[in-house]
């Protein structure tokens, strides 16, 4: 499902809206607050060099610039057009705007692909006449975009010019116009430099994916701040966030639609249709897209990647001036799953050189009131802990109180930071939400690439989202060989059948036999060994046990007898009418620890696996992960380790340890079958029991549903 690049032609049209050189805004006003009215206040307010043309039936100007009256009036191959009007007139705007050969749009108007099906009608003729005319159409039901570098504003909203002037920026990409403005305003305030913010909205022809790709190449970009409800070329933006990793340029993510509310508001809001959140998450987060839950994270995380000289490690110190602050810190971190850095005999020995006798070497480290008397000693410490190899990132937790407070300490921090001049990331954090600290400071710290935070819980959120390990990316999914036994399959296919699949992938199965009389389940039961199990075979039985199509524990020919007679019996009073295609006789095995492994082809991201834990747990605990079809057996089992119960693998109560390097390799083979066949669109394997260590793992049952014919 690999997605094609851009080609030339495709980005040399995105530039023409993300750089144009002349722009037109059709529906140009002079009244305060109107949308044209507010797009040609924003280029004027910057000083945008280039051709403006305005469209207006009844105005012969609007603010000494000349108008034309229709589209049809304009110079042939503006740039840009922004059509500020209403939705009823934009598709004959567009239409308008293709025989003036301009390069691109961008549509404010509201009310198409999410306000039904007429406007999806007409989204997609937007989108048939931009492809046929080679336009870019941003929208519609967007904010538009702002260019920071060269000073262009294509919005409605008011924006204040501010050239980045050769500092790092960091670009927003949103579906959502609002909160591309909220994160622009947000960013601002904490003087980070942007470079570009753009709004998607509906995305008819032109989608994240594409502004992604056009920002990768952006010099003036060093990170992309996002906010997406869907994924419309997921595969092909798997692709761009792992050339945004080679590049070394950071990609933050905030994806509403964990719940259910969010995913049916994500439809009426932008026309998205949302996916799977945890599929999305499991393949993005392998990517090296630093995924955040909230908007306060993707706030703070952005200005850590975009401050900081470098990026939080895994191992954490803390300095701080309360004891109970150091406790709430080792509490927190340990919610958080951030490790603190185990320091060295040589770390531990230097801080007991820098401390007074009655300051113990610790991380988190508390230097109490000390340092108002002593204040070189946040340099002495800092010096200790930023030399310590362990450490990737020091965040200190420093009581602010008031102004005199603030002068007594920060000048002699700051200090310590300008003639340490650290290459790992520092985090200041104030404890005290509030306290009155002089601009001045602030701004000196973010000069010195310190985020300044005045939550040092967010900090430590922040900070734990960036120090998370990477989880392994195998790439791309690749085909796998066809299996000869699928190749005329459709539907659904029996367990009999889904369990002959398996077997010819090596996948362990009970052994057992398809019988369709007494005698035959007889021979059956003799030639696997009893006890035995039956199970009525049918591509209509999904879920036989419901239905009394499964009788366990079968030790004697006579007891099979018995269940034979209660089987069909209890058959024939729930499904009546239902034709069988057999009764399958399998070798009982003995109880284990039971595993739900699943797989689908999933619509928009390809194939995927669950692996978690079956049984009961998995209805009271929902215990299952969602990772890469084509995820390694050793990287399996890293997953398997991350489940909730991950103990019950090491054995409890004196049971021996559990094979999880079969149960791991199982669940690798079930990847390998969803890869083989595009037209399975599931595999259901549960449950699969994992016996003590060396003694393998087996799959009791099996579904695999195929596309229909």
């Amino acid at each position: 499902m690999q997605e094609s690049a851009t080609s030339p032609d495709a980005r040399r049209s995105i530039s023409r809206l993300l750089r144009p050189q002349s722009v037109a805004i059709v529906g140009a006003s002079p009244t305060p607050g109107a949308l044209g009215a507010g797009v040609l206040e924003n280029l004027e307010r910057s000083r945008y060099p280039g051709e403006i043309h305005l469209v207006n039936p009844k105005r012969a100007d609007i603010r000494g610039r000349p108008c034309v009256a229709t589209i049809d009036a304009l110079p042939f191959g503006v740039d840009c057009a922004v059509l500020a009007i209403p939705r009823s007139a934009v598709l004959d705007a567009v239409k308008a705007c293709a025989r003036r050969g301009i390069g691109s749009l961008v549509i404010f108007s509201a009310g198409f692909a999410e306000g039904g099906p007429g406007g999806r009608e007409d989204q997609a003729e937007i989108a048939r006449i931009a492809d046929e005319h080679g336009m870019v159409v941003e929208g519609p039901n967007c904010l538009g975009m702002v260019n920071y570098v060269d000073g262009i504003a294509l919005t409605f909203v008011q924006t204040q010019p501010q050239r980045l002037a050769g500092r790092r920026g960091i670009a927003i990409v949103s579906q959502s116009g609002a909160m591309a403005a909220v994160l622009g305003v947000s960013f601002t305030a904490r003087e980070l430099g942007l470079s570009f913010s753009i709004s998607t909205g509906n995305e008819a022809c032109s989608s994240v994916e594409d502004y992604v790709d056009a920002l990768l190449d952006e010099p003036n970009t060093h990170a992309i701040t996002m906010i997406v409800e869907q994924f419309r070329k997921p595969n092909r933006f798997l692709a761009l966030a792992r050339r945004a990793r080679t590049l070394g340029k950071r990609i933050v993510l905030l994806h509403p639609g964990r719940s259910r509310a969010a995913r049916a508001s994500a439809v009426t809001h932008t026309g998205a249709m949302t996916g799977d959140y945890a599929v999305m998450r499991s393949l993005v987060a392998r990517t090296g897209v630093i995924l955040v839950d909230s908007l306060e994270q993707l706030l703070d995380v952005s200005e850590i990647v975009l401050r900081s000289p470098a990026l939080p490690t895994r191992h954490c110190a803390v300095m701080t001036e309360s004891g109970a602050f150091k406790a709430l810190a080792l509490d927190l971190c340990e919610q958080l799953g951030l490790e603190l850095a185990q320091l060295s005999a040589t770390a531990q020995a230097g801080l007991i050189e820098a401390l007074p006798d009655f300051i113990p070497p610790s991380n988190p480290l508390d230097l109490t009131a000390q340092a108002l008397v002593d204040p070189d000693l946040y340099r002495r410490t800092l010096a200790v802990l930023l030399n310590e190899d362990q450490v990737g990132c020091v965040v200190l937790g420093i009581i602010l109180t008031d102004k005199s407070t603030c002068d007594l300490k920060l000048p002699h921090i700051l200090g310590a930071l300008q003639s340490l001049a650290p290459r790992k990331c520092i985090v200041f954090a104030g404890l005290d939400e509030g306290a009155a600290v002089p601009s001045a400071y602030v701004d000196e710290f973010r000069a010195q690439g310190v985020p300044f935070f005045t939550s040092a819980e967010r900090a430590l959120r922040a900070v734990s989202c960036l120090a998370a390990p990477t989880p392994a990316d195998p790439g791309p999914p690749g085909a796998q060989e066809a299996v000869p036994l699928l190749a005329d399959a459709t539907g659904v296919l029996a367990e009999y059948t889904s369990k002959e699949v398996l077997r010819s992938l090596g996948i362990p199965v009970p052994a057992g036999r398809l019988v369709r009389r007494l005698d035959q389940a007889l021979a059956a039961a003799a030639a696997v060994g009893y006890p035995v199990v039956l199970k009525a075979q049918s591509p209509h039985l999904a879920h036989k046990s419901d239905a009394g199509g499964v009788v366990l524990g079968l030790e004697t020919p006579q007891a099979l007898e018995r269940g034979w007679q209660l089987l069909h019996a209890n058959m024939a009073a729930a499904r009546a009418g239902l034709e069988l295609d057999g009764v399958l006789v399998e070798r009982m095995c003995r109880k284990g620890l039971e595993l739900i492994v699943g797989a689908r082809n999933d619509p928009d991201w390809g194939p995927v696996l669950l692996v978690g834990f079956g049984g009961v747990l998995a209805e009271l605990l929902h215990d299952v992960r969602t990772i890469p079809a084509n995820l390694s057996a050793a990287d399996i089992a890293m997953e398997l380790a991350g489940l909730k119960g991950a103990d019950l693998f090491d054995g409890l109560r004196g049971e021996k340890a559990l094979d999880v390097a079969a149960a791991a390799s199982l669940v690798a083979r079930v990847g390998r079958l969803i890869r083989a066949d595009t037209r399975i669109l599931e595999i259901d394997v549960n449950p699969v029991v994992v016996y003590p260590a060396g003694e393998g793992a087996v799959a009791l049952d099996a579904l695999i549903v195929m596309a229909p014919a």
